[in-house]
């Protein structure tokens, strides 16, 4: 999957922009936020590293963990907590399948809940 795939892919999601913090301008360098516009919370950072295009997701501790053991291209996320964050190195040995699954699991743990609504009768 290539950088505007992955993109595209997360501007499926409800809500979900593509924001640019750290750099003037959208090029090859730069890191890509993907974001939930209600919370501006990241559910996606994508960046080239050691010339390897990655995205940091995040995660529940315990399947990060797994998934680290699964995987060869999924480390404790770079600059991120390491516990709630991974590292996907693409075009490596994470199915493209495997790493739409990861990100809407990462949008998911981001979005804002919604409350349940109580019904007095």
């Amino acid at each position: 999957m290539t950088r505007r795939e992955l993109i595209e892919y997360c501007l499926t999601f409800p809500l979900a922009y593509e924001d640019y913090p750290f750099d003037d301008a959208a090029d090859a360098s730069a890191w890509t936020v993907m974001r939930h516009r209600a919370n501006k919370k990241s559910f996606a950072l994508i960046y080239e590293r050691n010339g390897k295009l990655c995205v940091n997701l995040k995660c529940e501790p315990l399947e990060a963990d797994f998934l680290r053991q699964a995987f060869q291209d999924i480390t404790p996320a770079y600059h991120m907590n390491k516990v709630h964050w991974n590292t996907v190195i693409l075009e490596g040995d994470v199915p493209d399948g495997e790493l739409q699954l990861l990100t809407e699991r990462s949008y998911d743990l981001i979005k804002p809940k919604t409350r349940a609504r109580r019904n007095d009768g």
